[in-house]
């Protein structure tokens, strides 16, 4: 399931596999699929299928296009503002959030090409990809895969999930904290995590998507091209606002901008789907109980999707990765219909609720490792 879920052709990739084909358990082998409910299984299949057959995994070019032509729209606006109105207090303060919100959308924009969801050839969501991620967020492509697909493959699973390693900054969870208190491990102090979270947010080598910390490869334009023959869009963007400000107001710009603001907005959005969930080692369950267990939704709006770049469908998404996401609200019914016939929890929450859930799992948490590390 794991496998037809990231890959738009799989009877193209199977051949990437035969090389890779060590061989098959004989029927009496033990397997770590026995506990997992067939029909469960069978039929979470079959609502893929009707999925298809309603062309759920069909693309709109016109939604993508207005998408990427609005983040454009502001990246445009913003360059002329700088040469029209200047430098002025008021003009910085609009630019930042022109920006941050152009920078923002960007991200979510990068991730429906990342997860090969708007075209019908990978090539081509696999170049659209690096274009958007590289030219207009400076970050790579591969770094970003190689990370990701980890993340969607085995969500909320020490040593399988990068995105909850969070190098001894936070414990998550109910067994780590415990774990970590036992062993009298303190690298902080995590009783205070709620309370210091609000700080590393600011913080880029604090957060799992961190390019400045994890990405050491460097950026070209497509990644096709060296380096020194093309420049991305990003870094020319960083061009056109030296020319404008002076070095005081640059920094102020760049470092308040595009760390501060975009990085509360991402980290807020990208977290209140995982983190209150369950965090823990590897269970062995099948593809729909699994996601389900570490995934939640948030109340759809129009305000809601375009904020969180439909990431308040994470339920639908994590189940199918490559489906454009103007279609999640269409699947959410038969999700929702499946969950409740085999009793799995299908959780959804207002975004403010949200929001709290996050502070409050990692005050549980921290609560958690203090009892250990006093009295265990």
């Amino acid at each position: 399931d794991a496998f037809q879920a990231f890959h738009i052709n799989p009877t193209l990739v199977q051949k990437f596999l035969k090389p890779l084909l060590i061989g098959e358990l004989a029927p009496g082998e033990p397997s770590q699929d026995g506990d997992k409910n067939s029909q469960l299984v069978e039929d979470f299949r079959m609502l893929r299928k009707t999925a298809e057959d309603m062309n759920l995994f069909k693309a709109s070019p016109l939604f993508f296009s207005l998408y990427l032509g609005h983040i454009i729209a502001m990246e445009v606006l913003a360059w002329l503002m700088l040469s029209y109105f200047g430098t002025g207090w008021i003009t910085t303060l609009v630019l930042a959030c022109i920006l941050t919100t152009s920078q923002a959308q960007a991200g979510w924009l990068q991730h429906d090409f990342g997860h090969l969801s708007v075209f019908k050839k990978s090539s081509w969501n696999h170049i659209v990809h690096k274009f958007v991620i590289g030219h207009l967020k400076g970050a790579s492509a591969n770094w970003w895969n190689h990370r990701h697909f980890q993340h969607h493959a085995k969500p909320n699973i020490f040593k399988k999930d990068p995105d909850v390693n969070m190098l001894h900054i936070f414990v998550l969870g109910d067994t780590q904290p415990v774990e970590y208190g036992k062993k009298k491990l303190k690298y902080l102090p995590y009783n205070h995590q709620h309370e210091y979270f609000f700080l590393s947010e600011y913080l880029p080598c604090t957060l799992p998507f961190s390019p400045q910390c994890q990405c050491t490869k460097p950026l070209t334009i497509l990644e096709l091209l060296p380096p020194q023959h093309l420049v991305s869009l990003f870094m020319t963007s960083a061009f056109v606002v030296s020319k404008h400000f002076g070095p005081k107001e640059k920094r102020t710009l760049k470092r308040h901008t595009f760390v501060f603001l975009e990085s509360h907005w991402f980290v807020w959005v990208t977290q209140m789907n995982h983190i209150p969930m369950e965090i823990d080692c590897e269970k062995h369950r099948d593809w729909l109980s699994s996601q389900l267990a570490a995934t939640c939704n948030i109340e759809q709006s129009f305000f809601n999707d375009w904020f969180t770049g439909h990431l308040n469908f994470q339920i639908e998404h994590h189940l199918f990765p490559t489906m454009p996401r103007h279609n999640f609200w269409k699947v959410k019914p038969l999700v929702k219909s499946l969950c409740a016939k085999y009793g799995v929890q299908y959780e959804e929450k207002p975004l403010g609720k949200a929001f709290i859930d996050i502070v409050g799992s990692l005050k549980k948490s921290g609560d958690l490792w203090l009892d250990a590390y006093l009295h265990k």
